[in-house]
């Protein structure tokens, strides 16, 4: 900053132009010519931050050396650490835990390889796999653009169930090349937990993994949606005395999340389920490249509905959007059966405002933290997990699947129940231990744990 053309008072002002607050200012270095001063703002949002840092840089005798925010702050340098369990502290430890005496224990697993569940970090670390090509709502990034996302999801899993996971990201998006690679590495892992990858090469990714593995592969962006999605609808149904078996449900947008939550709802026992795409609804009348829609068109639409999203919704009583934003209009909500439930889960935008839905519907869930039932799936992926690494799963079933997503609804008894209320917290402290508890005996149940 140039003394003689700007002084602090003058950028005070201008920062308080723009609604922001300043915190605090410290003088880094100084001459008689310039002084450099690092500065900190209090702002309500991202625009009001950009609005201030280009008016500083449009201000004479102001130089923008530097910008960072608190939330790049509490990424440098990463997110996570790797800490080891015994404090080495002499030579006799250093011989248990190195050499010479660790041979003894490469040559138990060796022999018996299940050994590793025990011996080794296997049984409580999971890998947590992208190729950034669906990294949040941004879609396709470079790999390294997906770190932040993964590094996030690995906190999580150690701060809600004592997971260790490590964020790995590919630089492929060959199918093929991702499963050969997840393969590779597999023998470390006790579980491999897919990430922010496209449809439809993540169905392929997973399907094979899932056959060729002898740990569960679990991708989140299906699965989890699905399963939170199913513990919401469980409670929805109660509010409003419908059964799950009768209702007519629209799913819109067939991709990776609609796909899972589609089987999801069917494995738990619904019937009557329409899917809507771009080009209108799913039937077995057209024949689809996608391998995954024709899959679809054969298990859905029993009764052949063809046309638009508007002519699909009609008389149905659950509409779960996991599309675009605001493209269900207020009079699609009125076509629909009483007591409506809707769940519209795009992101930032929901397929149909709250403001605007609000009162036509009974239940109402969005993707969002700023609405009530947000549907967020962090209420599953650790406890389940959790759950299958404890039972020492060899996959992550249905069974385990749907018992989860009745242990998430059960965190609600229901007399707490209400319109607002279908979908518990993220801290809510019983979500991970009831979801754990009912996968782990899901696995035991369904014959996929090795304790049998």
């Amino acid at each position: 900053m140039e003394k003689e053309k700007a002084n602090i008072g003058k950028i005070a002002t201008l920062i308080n132009q723009y609604e922001a607050d300043l915190v605090a200012i410290d003088v880094k270095k100084e001459n008689p010519k310039q002084t450099v001063r690092d500065i900190s703002i209090k702002v309500s949002d991202e625009s009001v931050q950009m609005n201030v840092i280009n008016a500083l840089k449009e201000t004479e005798g102001v130089r923008v050396k530097h910008i960072s925010d608190r939330t790049f702050l509490i990424h440098l340098g990463g997110k996570l650490d790797i800490q080891p369990k015994l404090d080495l502290k002499n030579r006799e430890q250093l011989s248990h835990v190195y050499t010479p005496e660790v041979a003894r224990v490469c040559r138990a697993i060796d022999e018996q390889p299940e050994l590793a569940h025990n011996l080794t970090i296997k049984n409580n670390t999971i890998a947590i796999v992208s190729d950034g090509t669906a990294v949040l709502g941004l879609g396709e990034l470079r790999p390294e653009a997906a770190m932040p996302v993964i590094e996030g999801k690995a906190m999580l899993h150690k701060r809600f169930a004592n997971v260790n996971a490590y964020p790995i990201c590919l630089d492929t998006k060959d199918p093929k090349e991702i499963i050969n690679t997840i393969k590779a590495i597999s023998p470390g892992f006790g579980a491999i937990h897919l990430e922010d990858i496209a449809s439809p090469q993540c169905f392929e990714i997973e399907e094979t993994l899932e056959k060729e593995l002898d740990i569960p592969v679990y991708h989140d962006d299906q699965h989890g949606t699905a399963i939170v999605v199913l513990a919401g609808l469980l409670n929805a149904l109660k509010i409003t005395k419908k059964n799950l078996e009768e209702v007519k449900i629209v799913v819109c947008g067939v991709g990776a999340a609609g796909i899972a939550i589609t089987k999801m709802l069917l494995a738990a026992g619904a019937k009557n389920i329409v899917g809507v795409d771009k080009e209108g609804t799913i039937t077995s009348e057209k024949q689809y490249d996608n391998a995954s829609w024709q899959w679809y068109a054969t298990h859905t639409n029993s009764e052949n509905i063809d046309g638009s999203l508007s002519k699909a919704v009609e008389g149905a009583d659950i509409f779960i959007g996991v599309a675009d934003g605001d493209i269900l209009k207020v009079e699609d909500i009125k076509s629909m059966a009483n007591d409506v439930i809707l769940f519209a889960l795009a992101n930032p935008n929901p397929e149909i405002s709250p403001d605007l839905a609000q009162e036509h519907v009974r239940v109402m869930a969005t993707g969002r933290s700023d609405y009530p039932n947000q549907v967020n799936n962090l209420l599953c992926f650790p406890g389940i997990f959790r759950g299958a690494l404890d039972a020492k799963a060899t996959s992550i079933n249905d069974e385990m699947k749907v018992a989860a997503a009745k242990a998430i609804a059960a965190t609600i008894h229901e007399d707490e129940l209400s319109e607002d209320y279908i979908i518990p917290g993220v801290f809510n402290e019983k979500v991970v231990e009831q979801v754990r508890n009912a996968v782990y005996q899901a696995a035991i149940d369904s014959g996929v744990s090795r304790k049998i």
